[in-house]
């Protein structure tokens, strides 16, 4: 199967692609692979370029800094984007285009558009404020776009159920869906009973300036232990509060690293329609405390400690810090359940939904 897909460099977005990607090429398919938001970083690029050493016939990279369609200079997104597309699509003859942006699910092709909805500014809106998104020629635009992608193309997936029906609550989908959940392959070490030392830090990731990752929850609560804070910041998102490491952006393997010398992850999000940094966090062996919400809570099932207020988050981290015992039967837990998120499940589901895309496809074409 030869497959274009298109990404971002923003986001977790970047990280489902890589994943789903390399399982798609260790599986023999073909992918040609676009990415819009920015130009990569140098830690992007050199995993690309892993990734077509390690795949030289089987896959190729293309970077661009189109805009996203949720950006607010998204005025050209399309004209842009799709001509970069279609370009790309006539030198490679992909079977299907596997669109990780809604609007691209609308490009002018024959060819068969799948798209993963990873998350949409309605919901956000929703989860995060009192009062709708003002009226503005960007939001316009927007609902536009997303809206169309979503009528052309011939498939929809979601990593949850949650997303999908937050999606279907403000916009019209195919009549194919599929909930497919993210997965991540880490190499691992197992956590044990017997695991009573380890680094009692906790850490949380994510866009900063993001409302939507909660990270102002922090100067709420009095923390008993370290907490780490990685991810994109600018310096208006900085404070000066007790305890705290701001670690800015990290590559991915100084972010493992990271996990990996922590023992709890803190999952402050508002808005998180699935969570890839909470699975990392807990298959590199944190305990995964979160938010009480509906898509995490059916990510991760009883396998989390869920709070409510800030209140509740620092009586937990309290409770962790005395009772190692605790902790460690909450990092076990934690890292079971994330290990059922695998990449091998993901490509699986990827795979089933676009044969049954290309099957359709085929049978419209006999009867026309």
């Amino acid at each position: 199967m030869r497959l274009l897909i298109t990404t971002d460099t923003v986001g977790g977005v970047w990280t489902f692609t890589q994943e789903l990607t390399a399982g798609l090429l260790e599986r023999g398919c073909h992918v040609r692979q676009v990415s819009f938001g920015r130009m990569p970083s140098d830690s992007q690029r050199a995993h690309c370029a892993a990734l077509a050493e390690r795949f030289p016939l089987q896959f190729a990279y293309v970077a661009s800094d189109i805009a996203l369609e949720w950006m607010h200079a998204n005025g050209r997104v399309m004209e842009e984007g799709s001509r970069l597309l279609r370009r790309e699509a006539a030198l490679f003859g992909p079977d299907l285009i596997h669109c990780n942006q809604f609007c691209f699910g609308a490009l002018e092709t024959a060819v068969p558009r799948v798209i993963t909805a990873h998350s949409d500014v309605l919901s956000w809106a929703s989860a995060c404020r009192n009062v709708p998104l003002e009226q503005s020629s960007w939001l316009d635009r927007y609902v536009a776009m997303v809206q169309a992608g979503l009528l052309a193309s011939c498939a929809v997936a979601a990593p949850t159920r949650w997303m999908m029906e937050a999606l279907a609550e403000n916009f019209t989908v195919p009549e194919i869906s599929a909930i497919i959940p993210n997965g991540r392959s880490l190499a691992t070490d197992p956590v044990t009973r017997d695991d009573r030392i380890a680094p009692l830090q906790a850490v949380t990731a994510g866009r900063l300036w993001d409302e939507a990752k909660g990270i102002d929850l922090l100067s709420e609560v009095e923390a008993p232990i370290p907490i780490a804070i990685a991810g994109e910041m600018r310096e208006a998102c900085r404070a000066d509060w007790t305890g705290v490491r701001w670690m800015g952006q990290l590559a991915e393997g100084e972010m493992i690293e990271l996990l990996r010398s922590s023992s709890i992850y803190l999952c402050l999000s508002r808005y998180e329609p699935f969570g890839l940094a909470a699975l990392e966090a807990a298959l590199c062996g944190c305990a995964v405390v979160s938010r009480d919400i509906a898509p995490l809570r059916e990510v991760w099932a009883d396998s989390a400690i869920y709070f409510r207020d800030a209140r509740q988050l620092c009586s937990i981290l309290h409770m962790l810090k005395e009772d190692p015992a605790v902790l460690v039967r909450a990092r076990i837990s934690a890292q079971r359940r994330a290990q059922l998120f695998s990449r091998d499940r993901m490509v699986d589901g990827y795979l089933a939904l676009f044969g049954q895309t290309l099957r359709r496809a085929l049978r419209a074409e006999h009867v026309a």
